[in-house]
């Protein structure tokens, strides 16, 4: 027996693949192939467009796969959630679908986009959110380079940004948040009542998670002197939680922990001040927790 399992392709291919190798998965794409080679005989992989990936699975197609929340409720497809994966391309956070408007423009609010025009990819998310406000506007799909349109051929957009830097550069302004949105594994709901596939699907979210649960994290290792270890101690953040342990001489411990990557820099140091010695930083791929 063998998982169906679909990889989005496009802009989150590179981190996907990048979070299965953390994982232990070893995924290996290529440009003339749609189905990329997995080195767990279990699972078959198969790349599928996000904006699609949620209807393929809620029709059996695959068994699981991989797509943002927003594709989801786009396509309202009646899948099982498994995981919320809090990844996007370009950073370890949540990705939004913001209304914007040219910096010239005088909305202020959704409301002021009545009878306008608004050209998106999300079509019907955008026709519900202006539902839900009572706003009366033509929402037109968009191929592409959809922050280009405004002003000449559309009034507004509704667009996907992570940082809003390409806004920016295009000279528009973010007026609301239409939806906010990360990575999901979402699962076949036939599929999911299958013991095995259950099972593997479960141990595939474990793996997963462990993995997110150790990006920007670095393991700090060091030995100290018993009567340094209060100082050793006092440098490290307060909530962390290290391990103690005795070595071999009965003067000296060692002191193993985990840390943001972003502060070890400022911290080793001082632990050599506080009398920290053999300090050593090394990479995790998975925290399971």
């Amino acid at each position: 027996m063998k998982l169906k399992l679909g990889i989005p392709k496009g802009s989150l291919e590179n981190a996907t693949v990048d979070l299965f190798r953390r994982a232990g998965f070893t995924i290996t794409c290529s440009s003339r192939s749609y189905f990329p080679a997995i080195d767990d005989p279990e699972i078959e992989c198969m790349l599928i467009r996000a904006q699609e990936m949620a209807r393929y699975v809620e029709d059996g197609i695959l068994d699981a796969g991989l797509t943002g929340r927003d594709w989801v409720e786009e396509n309202e497809a009646k899948i099982e959630t498994i995981a919320d994966l809090i990844y996007a391309k370009q950073s370890f956070g949540k990705v939004r679908w913001v209304l914007a408007v040219p910096e010239s423009s005088s909305v202020r609010s959704v409301k002021d986009l009545e009878g306008k025009v608004i050209a998106t990819e999300l079509v019907s998310t955008t026709k519900r959110y202006l539902a839900a406000n009572g706003v009366h506007a033509k929402v037109e799909f968009s191929w592409g380079a959809t922050e280009v349109k405004p002003p000449v051929l559309a009034d507004a957009i509704v667009e996907v940004t992570e940082t809003g830097s390409s806004l920016r550069a295009n000279n528009l302004r973010i007026v609301e948040t239409i939806i906010e949105s990360n990575t999901q594994l979402i699962a076949n709901s036939q599929s999911w009542t299958d013991d095995w596939k259950h099972r593997k699907l479960e141990d595939i979210r474990m793996l997963l998670d462990s993995a997110i649960n150790a990006l920007g994290k670095v393991g700090l290792m060091l030995n100290v002197r018993r009567e340094c270890l209060a100082a050793v101690l006092g440098v490290l953040p307060a909530l962390k939680k290290p391990t103690i342990s005795q070595l071999s001489d009965e003067d000296w411990l060692a002191v193993n922990t985990i840390l943001d990557e972003s502060s070890v820099r400022n911290i080793i140091p001082r632990l050599k001040e506080a009398g920290g010695q053999g300090i050593v930083e090394y990479p995790l791929n998975k925290i399971v927790m």
